[in-house]
């Protein structure tokens, strides 16, 4: 290390602008640098207000630190929310990914280095658009009134490291507002109005309601949902209540296919949905393989 240098812990943060190379298809360069620019200028507005420090953009993306874990998370938060009721886009919808970790950073004048920033990239590539996600070290470092604002959706393995690393998905669509307007809501539903969601497997019923929020799918017989099938994971698929909603989040090798009553199929690897009306589950195994093993759910 020079003299120059030194080493501080850190949140260190990137994002990037989702889908921008079919901006520049589309619209052609001048155009696209123009909405590309908007948008990275609404995000570093957020930066500052939450006491962060604007490394460089490169392209689309940007590197920036923050002094604490939640200053990172409110404005992660807060960038997502500002590009989506900002429209930088105007008629071109754009969306952004953002991935974060926190730990030791070495820093110059000039720029960043060291594990923590390597660990932040690599989160952020495996970030989908409109997603925030984080890591077990700066899910720790934050107060126990922001928990509520992270789930654990996976362990990935990143180059580099011997361990796979727990990463957390951070809510930011639902402010502290709204939260509280579901919770008057739900008090003021009639009693005979439900909100379930009921879950068979040959003889398995599992139904999930205010009261059993969450259930785990997979192979592992600690699972409220064995199922009998070997291209399934252990620990295969994970399905909560959550802002009213039923999410089946993928935390498998295989994938997790949902096909929905109107032949709607989507797959996903990693990644999560929200559960409507009625359709079948196949973990593991596409429907154009004529999977026997489905998990039927419907919306009560």
């Amino acid at each position: 290390m020079t003299a120059s240098e030194q080493t501080m812990k850190l949140a260190v943060l990137f994002a990037d602008i989702s889908g921008s190379a079919a901006l520049y298809t589309r619209l052609g360069d001048e155009s696209a640098r123009r909405l590309v620019t908007n948008c990275l200028s609404l995000m570093a507005q957020k930066v500052t207000q939450f006491q962060g420090t604007l490394v460089k953009t490169i392209g689309d993306e940007m590197l920036c630190t923050f002094p604490s874990a939640t200053s990172a998370l409110e404005a992660a938060r807060a960038m997502q929310m500002a590009v989506e009721n900002g429209r930088p886009g105007g008629d071109h919808p754009m969306s952004i990914r953002i991935g974060f970790h926190y730990g030791d950073v070495i820093s110059n004048e000039a720029d960043i280095y060291g594990d923590t920033v390597n660990v932040a990239a690599r989160v952020t590539a495996i970030t989908r658009a409109r997603q925030i996600m984080t890591t077990r070290a700066a899910v720790d470092a934050l107060p126990t009134a922001l928990h509520n604002r992270v789930r654990p959706i996976t362990r990935a393995e990143f180059r580099g490291k011997q361990e796979a690393l727990d990463v957390f998905q951070v809510t930011w669509e639902q402010d502290d507002t709204m939260t509280t307007r579901i919770g008057i809501l739900q008090s003021r539903k009639p009693t005979e109005a439900r909100n379930e969601l009921l879950l068979r497997y040959g003889q398995q019923v599992l139904t999930l309601n205010d009261k059993n929020k969450e259930a785990t799918i997979g192979r592992g017989e600690n699972c409220h949902l064995v199922v009998n099938n070997n291209l399934a994971s252990r620990q295969h698929a994970h399905i909560e209540l959550n802002f009213n909603k039923f999410v089946l989040a993928d935390h498998s090798a295989n994938g997790t296919f949902v096909r929905f009553s109107d032949g709607h199929i989507i797959q996903l690897i990693h990644q999560e949905i929200i559960l409507h009306g009625s359709g079948t589950i196949s973990p593991g195994q596409s429907f154009a393989e004529k999977p026997g093993d489905l998990i039927e759910f419907i919306m009560q």
